[in-house]
């Protein structure tokens, strides 16, 4: 396994491994993650995973960067020579969706582009198990792989100015939960009634990298009592 570390920015460092994304090389980066904050606890400012690459920012009044650099470089071989789960036990969560055109306005494009019935659709994204392989775009969006093959469709050409929050979509083999009203390209199937980011929480996002996700198909009743009983807490 080929890497390579080089600089990001003036205050950070780049860890890239020139491999296909894998939840195994998920856990050694997140592996790499820990270590580096319990390294350099004074310096790290911030720290990033990505699908193949872990970012490192530092405050550079504390830390020499050539240094830093030297480090992870050795770790990334080590990670090389020796890969392993991440040291922190990752966890599974369970979103209710519902699937219904009403509430998901590529849905039956899907259905009709794949020349398959909405229940099908449902069947085979619901019976998955999703792997978390990066966090962005907003705050607590999570990039979700692999979809099945037969739902991997691209994004929209032009994207929509206002994507609802908890809109369920796909965008090639990955698949997310906007957690909030935005802008997106995605094909949405779905809407899911949890809230996937919340300032008074700890932590404010309920998906991390390495985390597991399921989708599970509800009825508009469930859907409604998921919302009412949002809406009193």
């Amino acid at each position: 396994m080929k890497f390579d570390v080089g600089p990001a920015g003036d205050l950070g460092l780049r860890l890239a491994f020139s491999q296909s994304p894998k939840p195994s090389l998920t856990y050694s980066l997140l592996a790499l993650q820990s270590a580096a904050r319990r390294q350099f606890s004074d310096a790290l400012i911030d720290s990033i995973v990505g699908y193949t690459t872990l970012t490192l920012f530092f405050n550079p009044l504390t830390l020499d960067r050539e240094r830093a650099q030297r480090w992870l470089e050795d770790q990334a071989q080590a990670a090389c020579d020796s890969p392993g789960r991440a040291d922190t036990e990752r966890k599974t969560v369970t979103l209710p969706v519902l699937y219904h055109p009403s509430v998901a306005q590529d849905l039956e494009w899907l259905a009709e582009k794949q020349n398959m019935g909405i229940d099908d659709i449902i069947e085979l994204h619901s019976r998955k198990d999703y792997f978390a392989y990066a966090t962005g775009f907003a705050p607590g969006f999570c990039y979700l792989g692999t979809v099945d093959e037969r739902l991997a469709t691209p994004r929209l050409v032009t994207p929509r100015a206002n994507v609802p929050p908890g809109s369920v979509a796909i965008a090639d083999q990955q698949t997310a939960v906007y957690p909030c009203s935005s802008p997106g390209g995605w094909r949405v199937i779905g809407t899911c009634p949890t809230r996937l980011f919340d300032l008074n929480s700890d932590p404010a996002a309920l998906l991390c990298v390495g985390d597991t996700v399921k989708f599970e198909p509800i009825s508009m009743a469930d859907f409604r009592a998921v919302q009412d009983t949002q809406a009193k807490q």
